[in-house]
This record gives C-alpha cells, sequence and structure tokens, in this order.
C-alpha cells in the first residue's frame, strides 16, 4: 500500500488523486472513442465526458453526505475538512449524478441519442472503475472484512490509518482488488459486446446487470463502517442499490428488446 507517491516540501502526490485522474482520462479518452465509432462528434465526446466528470464528483459527495447524515448534521464543519474533500465519495451517487448529468447534456444537443451515448459509456465506466479501485488499495479505502485467506492483504501504513480508518497489522479480504478485476472483466466483456449488440441501450444493460452483482456480492466483504445498512443489518445500503441497478439492467432489456423488435417489423 502507497497512498503516498511523492513529496515535495508542501506538496504530496497521492495514489488515490493520480489514479482517479487516470481513471476519468481513461473513460472519457474510451467514450470519445466509442462515440465517435457511434456516429457522434469526437469534440462532443470530450465535452460529454467532462460534464459526466463533474456530476459524476458532485453526486458521490451528496449520496456520501446522505448516506452519513446523521453525522454531517452534527459536524458541519467537516464540510470545510481536508478529509471530506479528498474522500472520493459514494460510487453510486457519482453514477446517479453522471447519468442526470448526461441526460441533460444530451437534451441540449438534440443530435444525440440516449442509449447509444449510454452503450459507449459503459466500458468507459467499467474501466474507470477498475483503475479507481486500485486507487482505492493504495490509499487503504473501503477496506474489507478479516479474513485468513492466502491472498488476505494487510495494511501497515499509519497514514492511511490516519486518513480513511483503515485496520493496521490485521489481514483483510483485498475487496479493492476483488471490485477491480471484476470490472475489468466486465470492461473487456463490454468493449466486446459493443460491436455486436443487437439493439441500442443493450451493453449499458449489461453493465447494470454485471456491476450490480458484482458490487451486490463484494459489499459481503466490505469491513469499512459509514456505509449504512437496512432490514437490521441484513443488507448495507449499497446492497439494495445494487439489487436497484441490477433489476433496471433487466427492465432496460425487456423494454428496448420489445422497441427494437416493434421497429423492426414496421419497417417495410
Amino acid at each position: 500500500m502507497f497512498p503516498r507517491l511523492l513529496e515535495l516540501g508542501p506538496i504530496t502526490l497521492h495514489s488515490y488523486g493520480l489514479l482517479l485522474a487516470t481513471a476519468f482520462l481513461s473513460a472519457t479518452a474510451l467514450l470519445a472513442y466509442l462515440g465517435e465509432r457511434d456516429g457522434m462528434n469526437r469534440t462532443r465526446a470530450w465535452d460529454l465526458g467532462f460534464i459526466v466528470i463533474l456530476s459524476a464528483l458532485v453526486g458521490a459527495k451528496v449520496l456520501m453526505v446522505l448516506t452519513n447524515f446523521d453525522y454531517y448534521l452534527a459536524n458541519p464543519q467537516r464540510f470545510l475538512s481536508l478529509e471530506f474533500w479528498q474522500a472520493g465519495g459514494a460510487y453510486f451517487g457519482g453514477l446517479i449524478g453522471a447519468t442526470l448529468g448526461s441526460y441533460f447534456f444530451i437534451r441540449r444537443h438534440p443530435g444525440l441519442n440516449f442509449w447509444k451515448v449510454a452503450d459507449a459509456a459503459a466500458p468507459s465506466i467499467a474501466l474507470g472503475q477498475s483503475i479507481g479501485r486500485i486507487g482505492c488499495f493504495a490509499a487503504g479505502c473501503d477496506y474489507g472484512t478479516p479474513s485468513n485467506l492466502p491472498w488476505a492483504v494487510t495494511f501497515t501504513s499509519q497514514y492511511a490509518a490516519d486518513n480513511v480508518g483503515v485496520p493496521l497489522n490485521v489481514a483483510l479480504h483485498p475487496v479493492q482488488v476483488y471490485e477491480s478485476l471484476g470490472t475489468l472483466l466486465l470492461f473487456g466483456f463490454l468493449f466486446w459486446w459493443h460491436g455486436r449488440r443487437s439493439y441500442p441501450g443493450q451493453v449499458i444493460g449489461f453493465y447494470f446487470v454485471g456491476y450490480g452483482l458484482i458490487r451486490f456480492a463484494n459489499e459481503f466483504f466490505r469491513g469499512d463502517v459509514g456505509r449504512g445498512f437496512v432490514f437490521g443489518g441484513l443488507l448495507s445500503i449499497p446492497q439494495v442499490i445494487s439489487l436497484a441497478v441490477l433489476l433496471a439492467g433487466i427492465v432496460a432489456f425487456l423494454t428496448l428488446e420489445k422497441v427494437s423488435v416493434r421497429l423492426k417489423s414496421s419497417r417495410p
């Protein structure tokens, strides 16, 4: 674990920040490439990527606050803390924010097809997640529960413990790596399927189903606090959202496939 890559006087280059920036740039570049392949102007694709980044960051912070509302209500000064602004936030909040940002961007540019853009974004999101989770691993955040498996990891950085609360000298599930590998495999499948889809919206549907399953399963091995729980602690809030995302993917499949069949049958 290397939470700090470089220190030059008062300037510190954090692993998480560097990898998060790499994730955003890589995802935006892939979105531009796939979008252009679907007929989108490359410059407009980069503009969309910029909007997605901003709206994702805002959405992630908002859901992080809502999930820990009582804490921030009792400690409003935390909004001005370095810890708050360094935190990446809640991923699903970022996904919701990015979706809303994309929707309003597309409404301002009627020539864009929402589902084609979503299909181009799906592999891009998965790639960005895979890179970003390695950043989480380097920083020690979003850590796992204790484990005695051969591949369990032990964090030893006091700097990381002070910043994200990761337990030191305890073997933990490397849940960040689990999710990074899962989303990397999902990226590979989505990128391959993008050129083989049967109708617009199919790729993003696969993303919703795939990531919903990955995140739901991975949550059972998460040990970090502050995610929120429901049903007496049976499920975490991200697991409930994962089920909703999975359901949204299934609904997208069923609905868009019917629309596609109807359009094909209406053609002379």
